[in-house]
């Protein structure tokens, strides 16, 4: 049983063709950027958005499962139409080969962002109408359509898109590498700007859900949430980092209103709007299928850390 991983040189990608290996799957590679994969097995390189079909039929032979991880995020200053490009026309163009050519599921990365925008404040499961709110949401939202459409179209049934919260692990990019970052500091910080609680997942756990969805024999629902299985504040998360580090935690009982004030005369109400909002992901549709999510994410962050130091 063969399985096409694209993306896999990425942070998240690279932890799935890690746990597909062990756990006995052969492995094809694609990557946007081939000459990372240079000595690889089975590696390819992937056909941009614009390339004709037969391109991406290419990487179908033997092929059983295809798990898409490639994707332009939303931490290097894309613009829409960029994003749009690969991670939803791509999307929909290997979906379009695999409903085609391959036998089996077809597992996509998204978001939480193509449900619901970062100042959102409340619990998100599978039920969440979707309303993304910048860019990148709703190019992820897109790429759901698209393969769910290829599936629909092909009367297949095995697609299903993956919705994440951040995601952390050994590499971690984006907002929680920068709270890593200011917890190496030491920096004194206001414990009362840091009360929201979001939902985060591990690497691991990502790649245990895929694992799973890819072994076991029913299809897959079109969509989950995944997440921990417990939400955490954003103090509990500095905290974490900052015991992995051997340092205090330096949370200070300082007011929230300063930070806010501050906030809205230099025209930063967003930001602080998504600092101070409560995302809570519901993972229990899959757990109830049998996959395990993580349980310790501060003991995984605080070791992240001291790995990190």
């Amino acid at each position: 049983m063969k399985v096409l991983v694209t993306g896999a040189t990425g942070f998240v990608g690279q932890r799935i063709a890690s746990r597909l290996r062990e756990a006995g799957f052969d492995l094809r590679i694609a990557s946007r950027l081939p000459q990372r994969l240079a000595g690889a097995d089975d590696a390819v390189a992937l056909p941009g958005a614009d390339a004709p079909q037969e391109a991406f039929l290419a990487l179908m032979p033997d092929v059983t499962h295809v798990v898409h991880c490639a994707a332009l995020n939303n931490d290097r200053g894309a613009g829409e139409a960029d994003l749009r490009t690969v991670n939803a026309t791509l999307t929909g163009r290997l979906a379009q080969a695999a409903a085609k050519r391959s036998e089996g599921r077809f597992i996509y990365l998204s978001s939480v962002r193509a449900v619901v925008g970062a100042d959102f404040s409340g619990t998100i499961d599978e039920a969440t109408p979707p309303a993304p709110q910048c860019a990148y949401g709703r190019s992820k939202r897109e790429g759901e359509i698209a393969m769910l459409e290829a599936f629909e179209t092909a009367r297949r049934v095995g697609a299903t898109a993956l919705r994440l919260p951040p995601v952390y692990g050994e590499g971690v990019k984006g907002n929680l590498h920068g709270l890593m970052r200011l917890a190496a500091t030491g920096l004194p910080l206001p414990a009362a700007a840091l009360t929201a609680v979001r939902s985060l997942v591990s690497h691991d756990a990502v790649a245990g859900a895929v694992t799973h969805l890819l072994a076991r024999p029913t299809p897959p629902r079109p969509t989950y949430v995944l997440a921990d299985a417990s939400p955490v504040a954003l103090s509990e998360i500095i905290a974490a980092f900052r015991r992995g580090y051997g340092r205090p935690a330096r949370l200070l009982p300082m007011p929230a209103w300063p930070f806010r004030l501050l906030a809205t005369l230099s025209g930063r109400q967003a930001s602080w709007q998504a600092l101070v909002a409560t995302q809570i992901c519901d993972p229990s549709l899959l757990a109830s299928e049998g996959w395990m999510p993580e349980t310790d994410t501060l003991g995984r962050l605080e070791d992240l850390a001291r790995q990190a130091g």
